[in-house]
């Protein structure tokens, strides 16, 4: 299985320079273009990776918009036919750090008063981060890495599922699955100066994490049955997970892209503002002048 980390395309607080985490920015003309080209491009890449099986997204509309991008790409240039049609599940779990009241801030050092130590005072912690990464994980992704271990299809033929999230949730999510699947792709791709929400990967807009899911059964011993009936977090973050045990997946993550974003080459931006501003679906790129109509003939 192929596992892909894909940040959303850019923003108007991407381009305003704004503190966004939970508020919900949405793309901007020059985004939506970014999220077609990458729908287009794991289209096209299907006979490598296999047909998208699953995908998951942030339900802010940045994130949401352009996994739909991926969706409609993948219906569009594939003739795999799915069991059930492909749709991006949404989930609150997937939203990026909320800052609060740094939310809507111009970001830089002037940007906000007070020392540097109290400007996130209020924001999100990595601890309540990592509960909601943990929820995501043992409710969506674990059953998905059971179904690789039970199955000897090559991780190609057994397809992909794609995660499309925020920069600061991915790398949380990211170390989260190497801890706990691959602890030597995690010491690897360690490296100082990442800052202190323990960064390990850059995402640019849309760019893209490719990571291969294989059994790992002939290597490592079973760790037995992992109860699922505890409950992940404290305080008002506390949720019972599931009542159901599971056994733990004995799989193994190799990471073979970080940031990806070879998808854009050649994409520029609208210029007099058009493509940094919100996404009007109403509104005709370029190209669509170009594009023949039903009564021509071809």
């Amino acid at each position: 299985m192929h596992l892909f980390l894909i940040r959303h395309g850019e923003s108007v607080d991407n381009v305003a320079g704004l503190y966004a985490g939970s508020r919900d920015s949405p793309l901007t003309a020059h985004g939506v273009l970014q999220a077609r080209r990458l729908g287009a491009h794991l289209a096209a890449r299907s006979a490598a990776t296999g047909p998208i099986l699953h995908i998951f997204a942030s339900d802010l509309q940045r994130a949401a918009d352009t996994a739909q991008a991926v969706v409609d790409a993948q219906l569009t240039a594939s003739a795999e036919e799915h069991r059930a049609p492909l749709a991006v599940v949404r989930l609150p779990d997937l939203r990026e750090r909320n800052f609060g009241s740094l939310e809507g801030v111009k970001y830089g050092p002037r940007s906000v008063s007070g020392s540097a130590s109290n400007a996130h005072a209020d924001a999100e912690t990595r601890a309540e981060m990592q509960v909601r990464v943990d929820r995501f994980i043992e409710l969506h992704l674990v059953p998905l890495f059971i179904d690789v271990e039970s199955t000897s299809l090559s991780a190609s033929a057994s397809g992909s599922v794609v995660v499309v999230a925020h920069g600061i949730i991915l790398n949380v999510l990211l170390r989260s699955l190497l801890s706990r699947f691959a602890p030597s792709e995690l010491a690897r791709l360690i490296h100082p100066g990442l800052g202190n929400m323990g960064h390990l990967a850059s995402w640019s807009n849309t760019g893209c994490l490719e990571a291969v899911v294989r059994s790992d059964a002939a290597v490592r011993p079973p760790t037995g049955v992992a109860s699922m009936g505890a409950v992940v977090g404290s305080g008002n973050s506390a949720v019972a997970v599931t009542a159901v045990s599971r056994p733990e997946p004995r799989i193994h993550l190799t990471v073979t892209a970080v940031n990806n974003v070879e998808h854009l080459q050649g994409l520029k931006k609208t210029r007099g503002g058009i493509g940094s501003a919100k996404f009007d679906s109403n509104q005709k790129t370029m190209d669509s002048f170009f594009k023949p109509t039903g009564k021509e003939r071809v």
